[in-house]
């Protein structure tokens, strides 16, 4: 009975090891979408939908953009709902958020989709002053808050995509606090986990120069892609492209 129970107790000792290395090494199978200013999650429709078709799981974080703060929460709230490790993707200020909260233990890479990669101690502001955009749309509020000018949107914002859709886009924008451009981060997740990055060429919202000092700074894996500030809603295959292959070259370790 004893050599019995020996074996049992090694074989059961393997099946852990084996199991706890296989948990180590598989791909990551769980995607968090962020947006930026002056859209929403449903941007990231046509990129979750190849991810949902592709096996991945997929949450979009729709953050109050009230304040950096309140974006992280929202952020690593989402994170926290998912089993296992995931991928952070940010979109513009959505960058900025997965900057910072991309430093939980949950978070295995990082994906910058024409966004803001900034350094600790930097502000989105800091960062758009140091290379300022084309587009002299967006605008301030008396009350503290940011827009982009409808009548600039289509051109500057969003030109690769049907002037329809620019439009609804343009009256049904997010309006993000002040506050949210000027805060800095503490601690810059993609020093410490990988990062990919998605430069949009013709971006005029995000100079496209700036985009790549901030990937290169990162050390993040750079794909380019002619398109406009919106490109992950036109060009969704590319984008979801990129993502998926940062899940699987990332590992849950």
């Amino acid at each position: 009975m004893n050599s019995i129970n020996r074996i049992l107790t090694s074989f059961a000792i393997l099946l852990a090891a084996t199991v706890a290395h296989a948990d180590t090494t598989a791909p990551i199978k769980n995607i968090v979408l962020v947006h930026g200013f002056f859209a929403d999650g449903s941007g990231w429709q046509g990129v979750a939908k190849i991810l949902k078709r592709d096996g991945f799981n997929v949450a979009v974080v729709q953050e109050p953009e009230t304040s950096l703060a309140d974006d992280v929460k929202a952020t690593t709230r989402a994170v926290e709902g998912m089993e296992g490790k995931s991928i952070l993707v940010g979109h513009s200020y959505g960058g900025v958020v997965i900057t910072e909260a991309g430093n939980h233990a949950k978070v295995a890479g990082l994906v910058y989709v024409s966004a803001y990669q900034p350094d600790v101690g930097e502000t989105l502001r800091d960062l758009s002053s140091k290379m300022p955009p084309a587009t002299k749309g967006i605008k301030a509020t008396p009350d503290g808050h940011l827009y982009f000018d409808p009548a600039v949107f289509h051109a500057d914002f969003a030109a690769d995509l049907p002037v329809a859709d620019a439009e609804f886009m343009a009256i049904s924008q997010v309006m993000p606090a002040v506050q949210a451009a000027n805060t800095a981060i503490t601690q810059a997740a993609w020093k410490t986990k990988p990062s990919w990055a998605v430069v949009s060429t013709a971006d005029r919202t995000i100079s496209p120069d700036l985009q790549r000092y901030m990937t290169r700074r990162a050390g993040s894996k750079i794909v380019d892609i002619n398109g406009s500030h919106v490109a992950f809603i036109a060009h969704p295959a590319e984008v979801a492209k990129v993502i998926e292959q940062a899940a699987a070259m990332s590992v849950r370790n």
